[in-house]
């Protein structure tokens, strides 16, 4: 397989055309009022620093064209008569693709006859104008270009403040919260965690993102204390967006690599039309990497495919047809060899198919005085089948659990956002969620005993919501936004009133202020609520159980120390409520990470509190040169059935990250590039529970001390991620090629303990996954 990988690599090598040896290409955009989103005419686009000035001016639908611009990277400055300047950082020109840019600015109410010197650093503003605190815009590029980024936002943003993650799967767990209370959105709608085998090795993560940098735009990532129009999340949210494609040309992208193979492709319906499309699709096998992963990684295989379909009308708006679609499949057979057994795993057969996809219509209509509506109207699908057998005493397979979960839902959701006068801007929306569910868990005690049904339910519920807020210029530098979500269960029939609140304030022009106060809530999982007690034999014990919710209160502290190094200091304080428990155990829902098992009655009376530090101190990329170094200080603890506050399972208490890249033009004309991007992350160990030994020997199987929860920590974790790309531009293409690898030390995570039945001993469960992908890609 490895000689077929370098056969078509050669392959793709050799598809190119005769060209000029200076390569040009285009930047094409839009400027538009971030509050209205309608478009700004006579803006000033420029390139900063450019030999001779480079510049152009928006005409009446907001559009500017740089051109020809020399391959590269560029700081882009916007300007305008009544708004904030604002400088557009490290925006990436390549030869074989146009380049798109869509800039939003702030007004300025208080000077409206002149140009604002004070310019706002795009890397720190969120594409909300809501989000003013705890909250950062995620790039596309970083994504591609960081060490350990490996093309998935969720593993880039575990290079963030606030976030710590595992190099065996991307689940984000944001100051201390378990990845399952993050809310993922897409195109404004929630939808299922977008990762390949989500939710197996933990809820709310995955192996790999199903989501191509080749399809997203820039994103918001919510790291608490968040909007009124984010509801049903309790950790953090990632808000992303679908790019639209091109409306002048057709462009296409091929990358091949050690994971799979992927093809994109966009441009016009019709030439000289507006509207446009762009997908993409993407084959994987982890086969040839079967060598450096895990035993049975090299039966993985997934292909996604997501698309965007976008069509401007001159009355009726703008229309969008969106979506995303992706099917797992892995196996692992049982050892052969009763000799080479020495865990239960060993001795179990595993067949997993999952197929996870969201389908979408947006629709947004400007209104007259600066008003505008979007709705959209979208269908989501999540499908887990996972059956495991085991081997009895005859050497014969027999059925030992089984996860059948069918999870779909349509949604309606609308807002109206308007701008009264140039001080408040008010958005207010309602978001109904018709879910609809069929879910088959059962597992056996031990094996040759029937399984014992855990979960067995259909049926449909509603999640509706409705919220108000608004942003209120009170001063020059003071910024208030105040609003209130409200969110209602149908199944039980509990709600929640949540207000939040923000404020920001300038100080100069380099130091801004903000404080931030949210109540937050969320459902949990669907199959939770119809659980089984399998020691009283009741059936759906916990169909009552209300939101967990949490009050988040966080300070922020921003100072632009020079043009291109920005600190960000922001202390936070979360106390959760209301959190499902087991009455008279340490049991909390706060721990859940992949207890699909789980079999017994909860109540609404455990609490949780995570407190800690976030510092950020970045250099934007200036000469080639840029580097991040973010340090996390916190606390993690909760208070289960047992009221005895302990350390969370996710309490790590410290997470250091320090990332750094350099970018050298190569090349006759200096129009190739050669970047090197490295990544350190030093983070305490998970949290887990000692082993009751005494009960371990006598069932032949793991017992943990649940007297004693989470009271051990394992080893502190050290990771070190590599990225080294070389790009070479010609005329009309360009090709990469990438050496991407995720944990290059092979630092081993912890998962506790396994028993080891050959010897009867108690062996440490640890997995070493290192993540290699070197990959051809060409634009043309």
């Amino acid at each position: 397989m490895i000689q077929k990988f370098f056969c078509s690599l050669l392959i793709l090598m050799s598809i190119h055309h005769l060209v000029k040896a200076q390569s040009n290409q285009l930047i094409r955009g839009i400027v538009t009022d971030q509050i209205t989103s309608l478009p700004i005419q006579f803006a000033t686009v420029s390139i900063v620093n450019s030999q001779p000035l480079m510049g152009a001016v928006t005409d009446s639908l907001g559009v500017f064209i740089l051109s020809p611009v020399p391959t590269g990277r560029y700081d882009i400055e916007v300007s305008c008569i009544g708004y904030h300047k604002r400088i557009v950082r490290e925006v990436l020109v390549v030869s074989g693709k146009q380049t798109q840019v869509f800039v939003g600015l702030e007004e300025n109410p208080t000077q409206l006859s002149e140009v604002v010197i004070r310019p706002t650093l795009d890397k720190q503003k969120t594409l909300n104008p809501f989000a003013i605190v705890s909250a950062r815009m995620l790039s596309v590029e970083e994504a591609s270009r960081y060490a350990g980024g490996f093309d998935d936002p969720a593993r880039l943003a575990s290079a963030f403040a606030g976030v710590a993650s595992n190099n065996s799967n991307n689940g984000i767990v944001v100051r201390g919260n378990a990845p399952r209370y993050l809310q993922w959105r897409m195109e404004g709608v929630e939808i299922p965690s977008p990762n390949h085998f989500n939710d197996l090795r933990s809820f709310g993560g995955g192996t790999l993102t199903a989501l191509s940098a080749q399809m997203l735009t820039n994103s918001d990532f919510l790291t608490g204390a968040f909007p009124a129009e984010y509801n049903n999340a309790l950790s953090g949210v990632f808000d992303m967006n679908l790019r639209k494609g091109n409306t002048e040309k057709t462009e296409r992208t091929i990358q091949l690599g050690l994971i799979g193979l992927e093809s994109s492709q966009e441009g016009p319906f019709k030439k000289g039309g507006k509207s446009s499309y762009v997908y993409n699709y993407r084959y994987s096998t982890l086969g040839l990497l079967a060598p450096v992963l895990p035993d049975g990684a090299s039966s993985i295989t997934y292909q996604d495919l997501s698309f965007k379909l976008h069509f401007p009308t001159k009355k009726a708006g703008v229309f969008s047809v969106w979506g995303l679609g992706f099917i797992d499949s892995a196996n692992n057979n049982p050892k052969k060899d009763s000799t080479d057994r020495k865990y239960y795993d060993d001795s179990q057969e595993d067949k997993i198919r999952m197929r996870t996809g969201a389908l979408g219509v947006n629709h947004k209509i400007f209104l007259k005085n600066n008003a505008y509506i979007q709705t959209a109207l979208s269908a989501t699908a999540n499908e887990t089948d996972w059956q495991t057998k085991a081997l009895n005493q005859s050497e014969q397979l027999v059925p030992f659990s089984n996860i059948s979960n069918t999870n779909w839902e349509y949604a309606l959701s609308t807002f109206l956002n308007k701008r009264f006068g140039n001080r408040h801007t008010n958005r207010t929306g309602v978001r109904v969620r018709f879910l609809n569910y069929d879910l088959h868990l059962n597992r056996a005690a031990s094996v040759g005993e029937n399984p014992a049904e855990i979960v067995n339910a259909s049926g449909n519920s509603v999640l509706s919501s409705a919220f108000t807020n608004s942003s209120v210029v009170l001063t020059s530098g003071l910024r208030l936004n105040v609003g209130v979500a409200v969110q209602h269960f149908s199944l039980n029939n509990n709600y929640s009133i949540e207000p939040r609140m923000a404020l920001a304030q300038n100080i100069g022009e380099k130091h801004t202020v903000g404080l931030a106060y949210g109540l937050h809530s969320r459902i949990e999982s669907l199959y939770m609520y119809y659980n089984n007690s399998l020691s009283t034999d009741e059936k759906a014990v916990n169909k009552n159980l209300d939101f967990t919710k949490a009050h988040h209160v966080v300070f922020s502290y921003d100072w632009n120390i020079t043009d291109i190094i920005h600190l960000k200091v922001e202390p936070y304080f979360q106390h959760l409520f209301s959190v499902p428990v087991m009455a008279g155990t340490s049991l909390s829902a706060v721990n859940f990470q992949s207890d699909w098992f789980f079999a017994e009655k909860l109540i609404n009376e455990g609490q949780g509190r995570n407190y800690g530090l976030d510092i950020t101190l970045e250099k934007y990329m200036s000469k080639g040169f840029y580097y991040m170094a973010t340090t996390s200080i916190f606390e993690s603890k909760y208070k289960g059935g047992d009221d005895v506050w302990r350390d969370t399972r996710f309490n790590r208490n410290y997470v250091v990250n320090l990332l750094a890249g350099k970018e050298w033009k190569v090349g006759k004309n200096k129009q190739n590039t050669f970047n090197i991007n490295g990544r350190l992350t030093f983070q305490g160990g998970d949290r887990f529970s000692p082993i009751d030994e005494e009960a371990t020997k006598a069932r032949k199987a793991i017992v943990y001390d649940e007297t004693r929860a989470y009271s051990l920590q394992s080893a502190p974790i050290t990771n070190v991620h590599l990225t080294l790309a070389y790009r070479k531009n010609k005329a009309k293409s360009s090709r990469e090629i990438a050496l991407k690898i995720v944990n290059l030390t092979q630092q081993p995570d912890f998962f506790g303990y396994q028993y080891n039945f050959r010897t009867g001993g108690i062996d440490k469960d640890v997995e070493t996954v290192l993540l290699p992908n070197l990959s051809y890609k060409i634009q043309f």
